[in-house]
């Protein structure tokens, strides 16, 4: 277990690491650029066809999920410094993956709106527990370029969203969604969880998750780092 935990990561495992953050986050602004473009259409089939109503329902479901966005930004930090940044990653991805396929099925805008918070709520996770993954994983000298590929991958989700919504019809994109999102956890099987984590989960003495540390950092210089991977992964996944 000690030997497996300080033992440097392989080529693959690395190569995965990156590759299912990557993937994590094109479906993480995949979900959020296509809510944009079908919101309108779906709350028209549910239904609501005066403007000023759509343009309120609208905005009433994007502040539901932004507000699902702040609170999943803190609780999903909070998580991956108890329970470790790979459990936190795919809680993250299945929790918005099912509220995604979920969403393709409403008939009533309060259960849209139950759906785009809980969607919300998981979508802020996945960007900080993934980048946090990839920083602790990859030598020093690649985080860099790990980190360039995820934002660049996810970019590229924003721009898939953009091509489905327009060609597509609202039930069918969000079904993508979802299903690509539970794509990703057949993935996990090559994935590993961060070693700097683990030595932090054995060290006696060491406080994981507090948000408090944020406000008053503990003296211990070897407890930063769970601190800081909290405050640097919630800031992420809350932007």
């Amino acid at each position: 277990m000690t030997a497996s935990i300080h033992a440097p990561a392989t080529r693959l495992r690395m190569v995965l690491t990156v590759l299912v953050a990557a993937l994590g986050y094109f479906v993480d602004l995949f979900d959020l650029v296509l809510f944009s473009i079908v919101r309108i259409p779906s709350l028209k089939s549910l239904g609501i066809t005066d403007p000023d109503e759509l343009t309120r329902v609208g905005l009433h479901l994007l502040n539901i999920q932004l507000i699902g966005m702040l609170l999943g930004g803190i609780a999903f930090g909070v998580m991956g410094d108890r329970v470790g940044r790979l459990k936190t990653l795919f809680g993250s991805i299945l929790l918005y993956s099912v509220a995604n396929i979920l969403n393709a099925f409403v008939t009533e805008v309060w259960q849209y709106e139950v759906l785009r918070f809980v969607a919300g709520f998981g979508l802020a996770g996945e960007l900080g527990a993934g980048v946090t993954l990839v920083a602790e994983i990859l030598p020093t000298k690649w985080r860099g370029i790990g980190t360039t590929v995820v934002a660049t991958v996810g970019l590229a989700g924003a721009v898939a969203a953009g091509v489905v919504g327009n060609f597509v019809e609202w039930h069918v994109c969000y079904l993508i969604g979802g299903v690509l999102g539970l794509l990703l956890l057949f993935l996990r099987l090559g994935v590993a969880e961060s070693g700097l984590f683990e030595r932090t989960r054995l060290a006696t003495g060491h406080s994981r998750g507090n948000p408090l540390q944020l406000l008053w950092p503990p003296v211990d210089a070897s407890d930063s780092s769970a601190s800081c991977s909290w405050g640097c992964r919630s800031g992420l996944s809350a932007g």
